[in-house]
């Protein structure tokens, strides 16, 4: 397969994003078929996103030297089962039979926005946000908790457009110090949340991105640094692929 220039991939990146995002409303006031606009705004830009997010796996990959045919990204659900300790503590016994009985089909379908593989391998799962704040963090938290039961060596990715986290995760910095009710919030969680955001400043409520005169660019500086962050969680599990597979890079 064809090796990938990044410049150009990242410049293409660039233009997709400013072509979409400020082209978001326009399709949102001239729709006809009856959907409102918020959730036209919404849709267009979390589909941006997961398409980023997955395109920055793939130049991530292709960075370590990986085999783009050994890569799997996919949405496929994934079924979290029911605790059997949860069963045994049931006190009606008419319940607590049913289930054992139907054990099969108690299970809860999980998905999230990317699942990651390499060579079969698990490596990573992925929430995409146009953006984040705490109340929707909980909720992802929660999932990956779940996620982690059955895919305890993987690595867990907020990947968002925006912050509405507080503290610095909206400034770019390599190491963010974060906020106090993200850092409390995950004191809770037994979740390694790796968090990459794209867009330079908090999210103001009143000052939509998709709007001309709120508009954000995303700078290659940003996408680069994406691209290094993601880069730096695949090669922490180079070393169970190997293992894996056999396969040496």
């Amino acid at each position: 397969m064809k090796k990938l220039d990044l410049d150009k991939e990242i410049e293409e990146i660039i233009l997709a994003y400013e072509k979409l995002v400020l082209g978001i409303e326009r399709k949102a006031l001239n729709d006809t078929s009856g959907r409102a606009y918020g959730g036209i705004i919404r849709a267009g830009k979390g589909r941006l996103v997961e398409s980023i997010a997955k395109h920055i796996v793939i130049l991530a990959c292709e960075k370590l030297g990986l085999d783009p045919n050994m890569l799997e990204i996919t949405k496929k659900s994934v079924k979290i089962p029911i605790k059997k300790d949860y069963i045994d503590r049931i006190k009606n016994e008419k319940v607590k039979e049913y289930i054992k009985q139907h054990i099969k089909e108690y299970y809860y379908p999980l998905t999230v926005d990317w699942m990651v593989f390499v060579a079969d391998v698990p490596i990573m799962a992925i929430e995409c946000k146009a953006y984040t704040e705490n109340a929707m963090l909980k909720r992802i938290l929660v999932d990956f908790t779940l996620l982690k039961g059955i895919y305890p060596n993987i690595s867990f990715v907020l990947f968002q457009l925006e912050s509405q986290l507080g503290g610095d995760y909206s400034e770019l910095k390599e190491v963010p110090l974060g906020s106090p009710s993200t850092h409390t919030l995950l004191s809770y969680f037994d979740i390694d949340l790796n968090i990459i955001t794209l867009l330079k400043g908090e999210r103001k409520v009143d000052k939509p991105i998709h709007k001309k005169e709120f508009f954000k660019p995303l700078t290659k500086e940003s996408l680069n640094n994406a691209i290094n962050k993601m880069a730096e969680i695949i090669k922490q599990h180079i070393p169970e692929i190997q293992k894996r597979t056999l396969i040496r890079w």
